[in-house]
């Protein structure tokens, strides 16, 4: 049992995104537990009150499995399905009960171990229902039926149970990669404040001290050491800004790769088409941003499954082209567009959008030559 417990993870950790995931709504189920009492034969009375005992003794079992460690779900487990198997004597929906414990059998062991546990459960209710039954038919329909039911819920938890270890995984791989990104950017940027101020700082070094030699034995000398130091130091202040500004740009090959993380986290597809095209930092930052915003769009909005992203160099300067199939219909006011257009204009750009609804969404970021050659234009 240790070793089928040993890669559980300490509470069922869902993705939120199922309505199986709320204790409440899968309470839903146990309509099914009243419904063969029209057809007891001890009449319903009997019935009604030993299932609703059974209810009263299933419900701190149910909720208590969402919250439980590990170590104690195989117990609420074995609690639920003898839960049932004491009830089927007097109403043949206690068979629900086994069926919720095959989904939390799922939640409870390793994935083989689920199996066998499920299996067992729902083999001993098919030789319990042949035992109680009045004719071997009918034993085998419930039976039979049972291990259906039960055996597509122990199929669909195992199925959730992996997928949401897989986007758990995910999670940890985007902050790996965004780490790592942190770290490279972290160094580049000490490389490149080294780069710029080592030798801008010795020259200012270099010509301060000669200037304090010369000023009593050649003050006009002096003079132009310090006009020199003076003109250094405004050479450095430029270039400094140009690499602040170089540091807040957002690469659009790491943009593009976030995207595609992101993405992947939201099951939605990305193609990528892009063409090698030079970009200066204030032109690639515009167009990361805006790649940034319109994923963010898609993943909150759109209900999207595939999303194409292309980079095309074209005679009048370059165009990202971003489109989605989903349900379309953006309002340019409320999703941050607005602010898309402002940036691409900054730069003799322009922002095309279709948004038909129900046709999807497709952006235009269009930014001219001009902005493509840099300030120095």
């Amino acid at each position: 049992m240790e070793r089928a417990l040993s890669k559980v993870p300490s509470a069922p950790e869902r993705d939120g995104d199922d309505i199986h995931d709320s204790p409440w709504v899968t309470l839903a189920y146990l309509l099914f537990v009243f419904l063969p009492m029209a057809f007891s034969p001890l009449g319903p009375g009997r019935a009604l009150l030993s299932s609703l005992v059974a209810i009263a003794l299933f419900l701190p079992m149910h909720f208590g499995f969402y919250h439980a460690p590990a170590a104690w779900r195989p117990a609420l487990v074995l609690g639920v399905a003898s839960v049932g198997y004491v009830l089927v004597p007097f109403n043949p929906g206690g068979n629900t009960f086994l069926i919720y414990a095959c989904g939390m059998a799922a939640w409870s062991f390793r994935p083989r171990m689920a199996v066998l546990v499920g299996v067992s459960l729902l083999a001993l209710l098919v030789l319990q229902f042949a035992w109680v039954m009045p004719q071997l038919r009918l034993a085998l329909a419930w039976g039979g039926m049972t291990a259906m039911i039960g055996g597509l819920v122990l199929a669909g938890s195992l199925y959730s149970r992996e997928r949401a270890r897989r986007n758990a995984e995910l999670r940890l791989t985007q902050q790996e990669v965004a780490r790592l990104a942190a770290m490279a950017e972290r160094e580049r940027i000490g490389r490149d404040l080294h780069d710029l101020l080592g030798h801008t700082l010795s020259v200012v070094a270099l010509k301060g001290e000669l200037a304090g030699r010369l000023v009593d034995t050649d003050p006009r000398a002096a003079k132009a050491q310090m006009a020199e130091v003076e003109s250094v130091a405004r050479q450095a202040l430029a270039q400094v800004r140009e690499a602040v500004v170089g540091i807040r740009a957002t690469g659009l090959q790491a943009e593009l790769a976030a995207a595609r993380l992101a993405l992947l986290s939201a099951d939605v597809r990305l193609d990528q088409r892009i063409d090698p095209v030079e970009l200066p930092p204030e032109a690639e930052s515009v167009l990361a941003l805006g790649l940034r915003e319109a994923v963010t769009n898609i993943i909150r909005h759109a209900g999207a499954s595939r999303v194409e992203v292309e980079l095309l160099g074209e005679p009048g300067g370059v165009r990202l082209r971003i489109s989605d199939d989903g349900r379309g219909g953006v309002l340019e006011a409320n999703t941050g567009l607005a602010g898309m257009r402002e940036r691409l204009a900054a730069l003799g750009g322009r922002l095309e959008i279709d948004s038909a609804p129900g046709a999807g969404t497709r952006l235009g970021l269009h930014l001219p030559r001009a902005a493509l050659q840099g300030p120095s234009a």
